[in-house]
């Protein structure tokens, strides 16, 4: 081992302290501009501040096309063959649907034990602030799902960072670049190398990371009346971390079964990417820093740049919890009552129209909305969960880093390419 392997550790360890420090001094902040100042200055400080946090995401998302396309068609490549491929993508598959069923199942069965939006004060909603999210409904739904996944251009997709299409064009690039053989090896080692350097960039946009939690941060909490937050939304909201703390066991009982002792080796690799995820309240922001602790922890390249893709398109662990939750619990704040069968059609229908929908803001209120208007629930009651729905989110984007790490490190224990670093 290297004198710079070593190191490796250390160095996370800094980032991970940084990011914490940033959160609690964002918060600090944030709430010292909510309790003096008034709301127009606090308005106008969270729109400033909040820039620290755009530019970061956005420096993520300048690298995360090239990553995913270069990654996953080298990964294809590497498999060797379409016997492989299948293989490999049908575990990937069979994890990701399975999964996401079982998160799905989660969040109804909580919404309806602790019935949250029963006897909930309708009054004074502001259903104004539901429009951003409710405007993207229109064009989107379980018809247009298959339409919505084939890239008309993959120029577009990747100017869009639309994730499913960039999966399904590269999906397609990597079988025929396979197909062809050693005819194809030039493409290939060139693009292996484009995904180093692009993999070398990481480190230095990661070097934002803490700017960028600081500035969400305090950006939310300068425009956030937690006394308010806490007294209307405590039994919504505490009955949403019952939920996602059930799915957080559940994925940690399922990884030790999996990979035993290396679980808590897994946990100390990604808690730098699950706090970026938290306070960014962005999964995808931490896409190629798990690529590369993901490759440390000891999974094979070929299978990280294969699964990851996948998985940011189909397996959003505490997205999937989270919809079913909110779903129901506007049927219960309207009164409505959904049986038993409606709601495993709800389910159904929620396992699909979740799919591809990377680049959407506020993807997962987006399908909620749509699937409420499919049940002839108020599209509006969206705005019931607004208020507090960035806390949320920053639980199910850490959620979603969980599973997906998960679901890489297991397939490529079955793929018998994991590795155990000499580190460990």
């Amino acid at each position: 081992m290297t004198q710079t392997e070593i190191k490796k550790p250390s160095l996370l360890g800094n980032l991970t302290v940084q990011i914490l420090i940033a959160m609690f001094l964002g918060a600090f902040l944030g709430i010292f501009i909510h309790n003096n100042y008034d709301v127009a200055f606090a308005k106008e400080f969270s729109d400033k501040i909040k820039i620290l946090a755009t530019v970061f995401i956005r420096l993520v998302q300048m690298i995360i096309s090239p990553l995913v396309f270069t990654t996953l068609v080298v990964g294809i490549a590497k498999l060797g063959d379409v016997k492989t491929v299948g293989r490999v993508g049908g575990k990937a598959l069979g994890w990701f649907f399975s999964a996401s069923f079982i998160s799905l199942l989660i969040g109804m069965f909580w919404v309806n034990l602790l019935k949250p939006g029963v006897g909930l004060n309708l009054l004074n909603v502001d259903l104004t602030s539901a429009a951003e999210v409710t405007g993207h409904t229109q064009s989107f739904s379980a018809l247009n799902f298959i339409e919505h996944i084939i890239p008309k251009s993959i120029f577009e997709a990747m100017a869009n960072n639309e994730i499913l299409q960039i999966v399904i064009f590269s999906i397609f690039f990597g079988l025929a670049a396979a197909s062809i053989g050693s005819y194809a090896k030039p493409v290939i080692n060139a693009l292996d190398k484009t995904s180093h350097i692009v993999l070398k960039m990481v480190n230095y946009v990661m070097k934002f990371a803490p700017l960028g939690v600081f500035g969400a941060i305090a950006g939310v909490f300068a425009i956030k009346d937690l006394n308010d937050l806490v007294i209307t939304y405590i039994k919504y909201f505490s009955s949403f971390l019952v939920g996602i703390g059930s799915l957080w066991i559940f994925l940690l009982i399922v990884g030790f079964i999996f990979l035993g002792k290396r679980m808590k080796t897994l946990l100390k690799h990604i808690v730098s990417p699950l706090i970026i995820a938290f306070g960014t309240t962005s999964s995808e922001a931490v896409f190629p820093k798990l690529t590369e602790e993901l490759e440390r922890f000891g999974v094979k390249d070929k299978i990280v740049s294969f699964m990851l893709p996948l998985g940011y398109s189909f397996n959003l662990d505490g997205s999937m919890m989270y919809m079913t939750f909110a779903s129901l619990f506007i049927a219960q704040a309207y009164g409505i009552h959904l049986d038993l069968g409606t709601q495993m059609t709800m389910l159904l229908v929620l396992m699909l129209t979740s799919k591809g929908i990377a680049g959407v803001p506020r993807a997962s209120l987006v399908v909620v909305a749509a699937t409420c208007g499919m049940f002839d629930i108020p599209i509006e009651g969206i705005a019931l969960i607004l208020p507090i729905d960035h806390f949320c989110d920053m639980f199910r984007s850490a959620t979603n880093v969980l599973g997906n790490a998960l679901a890489t490190s297991v397939v490529g224990k079955w793929e018998g390419e994991n590795e155990t670093l000499p580190s460990e």
